[in-house]
């Protein structure tokens, strides 16, 4: 065994002796609390349907983009949805990425220049902080939805001054607080940045995610549209000024060096936006299941759930070396549940992440709550 194998099997050993050894696996026949597909997009025959007739007229397209959009790899789809994103999203214009990850990364390592400050909620999603390790910026994290602690921390800000939070975020489930922050950041002439990948098709009248559905749209700079997610897509867009766009279309390596997405994505995200408006009925259903099941969780005394109003459900034990036990168990009753276990999450934060879909039912949420009470 050569010394690179030795050196990649003792840190995988390093890692399965924590029992924090991650490993791929495949699922079939479960309840789904796990996925992110809250509205059920990713399984809907009538968005199958759609994007099936939807094809038909972009025939004459290449399956592939064929190279990066600078390229050869740009067309009149990408410039029709990337309009429709915008004008869903009440911004002046988007930019599509391929993924929310390489969203994050492209915009963050690109915006902000050296001599620049960024804060950043120490929550915030790894795709964030990767951007940010690459910018040339100076970085700060304030505590968790701690407006108070990033107004203290403002004391170390120079050149232009950004704010980056997600609008719900991905791990714990809860809101940031939006309106407050808007208002510091209007105050301090601060650009504000929203990652809203959980809330884009949860919240707003059609979907369209925190900002708008707090009206804030003219007091955020950047939106960060991720379509894994609600939308039951692939792919992400950023929306925000135009020069944002142009901007991003020249300094991006994210953006500059990719090729673009394929045509079959395209429609179907254009297809998912023509049903978004459409799910007011799985929007509220699906909060209501989540709030059910947080009530009949919060009634066990050998757990602790968070946060209240939200889809994305954390389930505290009181010894979390038990939490894959749990989840097996889980699993074995047919709820498919999943542990997240450091480093995903700060070392005594493990949790098991439950995800309530508008298509999950009453029976279902009674199921599995009845399955960790007996668990734990």
């Amino acid at each position: 065994m050569s010394e690179i194998h030795k050196r990649l099997q003792q840190k995988l050993a390093e890692r399965a002796a924590q029992g924090n050894l991650r490993t791929l696996k495949t699922t079939s026949g479960l309840i789904d609390f796990c996925s992110n597909d809250y509205l059920g997009l990713a399984r809907s025959e009538k968005l199958r349907a759609l994007i099936h007739k939807e094809e038909d007229k972009y025939k004459l397209l290449p399956l592939g983009a064929t190279g990066s959009r600078l390229l050869s790899g740009n067309h009149l789809l990408f410039e029709e949805l990337e309009s429709i994103i915008a004008d869903y999203h009440k911004g002046e214009s988007a930019l599509l990425f391929n993924s929310g990850y390489m969203a994050n990364v492209g915009l963050l390592s690109a915006l902000p220049q050296r001599g620049d400050t960024v804060f950043y909620d120490e929550a915030s999603h790894a795709s964030m902080k990767d951007g940010l390790r690459l910018s040339f910026a100076k970085t700060y994290p304030f505590r968790h939805n701690s407006v108070e602690d990033l107004r203290q921390k403002l004391k170390h800000a120079t050149g232009q001054v950004y704010v980056v939070v997600e609008s719900v975020y991905s791990m714990d489930g809860d809101k940031a607080p939006l309106q407050e922050l808007a208002q510091l950041c209007t105050e301090y002439s601060i650009a504000l940045i929203v990652d809203e990948a959980h809330a884009v098709g949860l919240y707003g009248e059609k979907g369209e995610g925190m900002t708008v559905a707090l009206g804030l749209q003219d007091q955020v700079f950047a939106q960060v549209i991720t379509y894994g997610k609600a939308m039951g897509n692939h792919g992400a867009a950023v929306v925000g000024p135009k020069v944002l766009r142009d901007f991003l279309i020249n300094y991006s390596r994210a953006f500059i060096y990719t090729t673009g997405l394929p045509t079959h994505a395209l429609v179907a995200l254009k297809c998912a936006y023509t049903l978004l408006p459409q799910l007011s009925s799985e929007r509220e259903k699906v909060k209501e299941l989540a709030h059910q099941l947080y009530q009949k969780l919060n009634k066990l005394s050998s757990i602790r759930c968070t946060p209240e109003n939200s889809v994305i459900l954390s389930v505290f034990l009181q010894q979390p070396r038990h939490l894959k036990e749990l989840a097996a168990a889980l699993q074995t009753d047919g709820y498919d549940v999943r542990p997240v276990m450091a480093p995903t999450v700060p070392e005594g934060t493990e949790r098991l992440r439950v995800i309530v879909h508008a298509f999950n039912t009453e029976e279902e949420i009674e199921g599995l709550a009845q399955a960790i009470a007996k668990g734990t």
